[in-house]
């Protein structure tokens, strides 16, 4: 892909929820080479290389309702954010009522019919993100987990005009998304041994995913799944930092 502004219907930015921003700063610093500037008053860009890729913010923050865990939104670019609302009310979906940022946009948590979140974005002043999702430490692969694969294809495609097929490879019954050919993401059914609840995760480019999650764990976090291969595609690893975010990164081609 190259350097490109995300358009309407891709992923254009994530925000990152934690309990300790300093700790998160150091971590995510260390492992995937990010950097940090300051929002005021709010949070902490996230910057990979020359790219803004998110936000970075603390559990306290005032806006954040109580009981919200650390974790990792994601958001999707839309003309109009109180339109797509409004549709994912149409389709069985849920939305809280969009709201204005002032002058860098305006947003919706919208919310599949299986109760996974996902953000929209209708660009003021920030356009969003136009990061290489082949550098290391970029946003490459948008995935989310559910109990009802049918139901939350049909929604993504009806909401966001997104194409869906399921994988010839991989995981069984894995449906992978696609917007103007681009793949771009996917959907997993939600193993059997695995108690979480329906939501998206994000997978961030390693040069090296073995010596990404040693990294990881001497940082203190946690190798969730230990790293293996992708046939066709190259090695990933479930991780968790030490301030309870969870995300995946993975190495292409290898």
């Amino acid at each position: 892909m190259g350097t490109r502004l995300r358009g309407p219907g891709e992923f254009c930015w994530i925000n990152i929820l934690t309990p300790d921003v300093e700790g998160a700063k150091a971590f995510f610093n260390a492992l995937l080479g990010w950097t940090f500037g300051a929002i005021p008053g709010s949070g902490w860009f996230i910057q990979v290389g020359p790219s803004r890729v998110g936000g970075l913010f603390d559990l306290d923050h005032p806006r954040t309702p109580p009981g919200t865990p650390a974790g990792i939104g994601v958001m999707v670019k839309v003309d109009d954010a109180d339109v797509a609302a409004a549709r994912a009310k149409e389709l069985g979906g849920s939305a809280n009522p969009s709201f204005s940022i002032g002058p860098p946009g305006r947003m919706a948590e919208l919310f599949a019919p299986d109760g996974a979140e996902v953000d929209v974005w209708q660009p003021g002043a920030m356009p969003g993100t136009d990061v290489d999702p082949h550098h290391p430490g970029a946003p490459c692969w948008f995935e989310a987990v559910t109990r009802d694969v049918d139901r939350s294809a049909a929604f993504y495609r009806d909401l966001f005009g997104w194409t869906s097929q399921v994988a010839s490879a991989g995981s069984p019954g894995y449906v992978e998304f696609r917007r103007d050919g681009d793949l771009f993401g996917g959907l997993l059914p939600t193993p059997d041994d695995l108690d979480v609840p329906p939501h998206w995760g994000v997978y961030f480019t390693a040069a090296n995913v073995d010596a990404t999650a040693q990294c990881a764990a001497d940082l203190g976090g946690v190798v969730c799944l230990a790293p293996r291969e992708i046939p066709g595609v190259g090695r990933f690893a479930a991780l968790r930092s030490s301030q309870g975010v969870a995300f995946h990164v993975v190495q292409y081609g290898v």
